[in-house]
């Protein structure tokens, strides 16, 4: 029997754990009170199919059975477990998510086996020890940013990422669908987004100073009705789909398929193709009425797709030289009687910021958006440190922390020369679990603006999910338990004692197929010996 505190993350409250409990087996039957039934099919499709098992509905009184309710009395996402001796197991939420977060804790308890497709020990009886266990998230946004732009990643993949996000009670997924080196999202009204800007004809294998390539085309996207099916996919597991469109730099993808969206008065954009390389494209989009109409179109049938109240717009890394050039731009300036490129942007984002507005939903942005004005009602997700973000914070906006130096999974792991493609600080997953989303010297109106904390997945060195999975996990556990659980101040937190969790959950990393980090270091086929990345000696700065 698994005990609790082997629970990832770690819950609020628990009562026991006690020998005795009860069990699961052929016999156990499932009843769903109205508002559940969601959960109950994950139950029967997941867990049960995991374990061999049946769980036909049953009559609310039957021993030994489990039971779904909503409960008022708890808050949103929060949850009551209780699994009585010779009674059976209730599942009680404040609202539909936490009855399904209950779920999560249920299938922990059961052990590595129900992690796996299908049963490996047929009727085999998993016992689960008599507790309670009460719990609810520290943090409404628990977030993880997935780049499918530099390297794309399948439809499959995607999906799968969403059941570990659910493993994980991680319940926003921000995706990264548009970059100069590759657009990944069907536009039906502009089909070269798609036709041009979806594959590259070459790929740099590892930092951009890197003598290597791929010699090979690079791409793929996906189709209105695949992101129909990602953002159901999600919503059955209480996730929130963020898109995130860039704008108005991270754009060379889109001029390339559409040259007049680029500042043809200072380069030749029908000779741009979609970059083959890292860093930060120069050719940004124009700041033109044609540009704001073909993008006020794409994101018209992005709200067709994503019912998600945030929009991500980008706004980051907009190098501003094209803009400094082109007299167009400048006249631009001048007719909107603005200071300088910073406030042009600013224009640029707030635009969009009252487009969105009018029509339901909110603007995010990197923060770089916060250069030159924020628009009224605008979020930041703040990845330059902790400034972007408190500054938001103090000027009344939410905030999404996610600064690089905690939370970037592209960074690596340890020093060791057989790190692969090393990039960036060593982040330890110590160091990732003694991240703390709340910035010091935040008074309590301004901590309240923080929604919660992201971590982000930029996949530049990460060729395919094994490397994602390699980068991210052990490390994302690590984050989920951040963003969930009322831990400590980071210095006072276990993390040995979150190691020793670690321990049994690794084993459910290995039951869904993760090709994580193991604690020794890379396996050898984890290795990417001679490709060249960019480390960072020290530790990263505190800002």
């Amino acid at each position: 029997m698994t005990s609790v505190v082997d629970v990832i993350p770690a819950p609020c409250a628990v009562e026991g754990p006690m020998r005795c409990g009860v069990l699961f087996d052929e016999d156990t039957r499932l009843w769903a009170a109205p508002g559940t039934e969601g959960t109950e099919r994950w139950l029967r499709s997941v867990l049960g199919a995991a374990l061999g098992l049946p769980l036909p509905a049953g009559p609310e009184d039957a021993r030994d059975s489990v039971r779904l309710q909503l409960d008022d009395s708890l808050e949103p996402e929060a949850y009551r477990l209780s699994v009585i001796a010779n009674w059976g197991v209730e599942i009680r939420g404040g609202d539909p998510a936490g009855v399904f977060w209950g779920a999560q804790t249920l299938r922990q308890l059961l052990g590595p086996e129900a992690f796996r497709r299908a049963p490996v020990r047929p009727g085999m009886r998993y016992g689960i020890p008599h507790q309670i266990i009460e719990d609810s998230p520290r943090f409404p946004w628990r977030g993880l940013m997935l780049d499918v732009s530099r390297h794309f990643m399948p439809k499959e993949g995607v999906l799968r990422y969403l059941d570990l996000m659910a493993a994980h009670k991680l319940n926003v997924f921000h995706f990264h669908l548009t970059d100069d080196q590759g657009w990944r999202i069907e536009i039906e009204r502009h089909p070269r987004l798609t036709e041009v800007g979806s594959w590259r004809a070459r790929t740099k294998f590892g930092h951009r100073a890197s003598p290597l390539w791929e010699e090979k085309p690079h791409g793929g996207y996906y189709t209105q009705d695949d992101i129909r099916e990602i953002v159901a996919y999600a919503a059955e597991r209480h996730i929130t789909v963020v898109p995130e469109i860039d704008v108005p730099g991270h754009s060379q993808a889109a001029i390339a398929a559409y040259p007049e969206l680029g500042n043809t008065d200072v380069i030749d954009t029908a000779s741009l193709t979609v970059w083959d390389s890292w860093g930060i494209s120069p050719n940004v989009l124009a700041p033109t009425d044609n540009t704001l109409r073909f993008y006020e179109g794409v994101f018209e049938e992005v709200l067709e797709l994503f019912p998600s109240e945030f929009i991500h717009v980008g706004g980051d890394e907009c190098l501003k030289d094209q803009w400094r050039a082109s007299p167009a731009a400048r006249a631009r300036i001048e007719e909107l009687g603005l200071a300088d490129e910073d406030e042009l942007q600013s224009w640029f984002i707030g635009h969009f910021a009252k487009w969105l507005s009018a029509r339901g939903r909110r603007l995010i942005g990197w923060d770089e958006i916060l250069e030159g004005g924020i628009a009224e009602g605008a979020a930041v997700s703040s990845w330059r440190g902790y400034g972007g973000g408190i500054a938001a914070a103090r000027a009344g906006h939410d905030v999404v922390m996610c600064p690089e130096q905690h939370v970037y999974l592209d960074h690596r792991q340890a020093d060791g020369e057989d790190e692969p493609v090393p990039i960036g600080y060593v982040r330890t997953l110590e160091d990732v679990y003694r991240f703390e989303p709340v910035p010091p010297g935040l008074d309590e109106s301004g901590a309240r603006r923080i929604l919660g904390a992201q971590a982000n997945v930029w996949t530049e060195v990460m060729e395919d999910h094994a490397r994602v999975d390699y980068q991210a996990f052990p490390r994302l556990a690590a984050f989920a338990e951040v963003a969930w659980s009322a831990l400590p101040a980071p210095p006072e937190r276990d993390f040995a004692g979150f190691e020793r969790r670690m321990t049994t959950h690794y084993r459910r990393l290995d039951a869904l197929g993760v090709a994580y980090r193991p604690p020794a270091g890379p396996l050898p086929w984890q290795r990417r010996p001679g490709v060249p990345g960019r480390p960072i000696d020290g530790p990263p700065p505190n800002r």
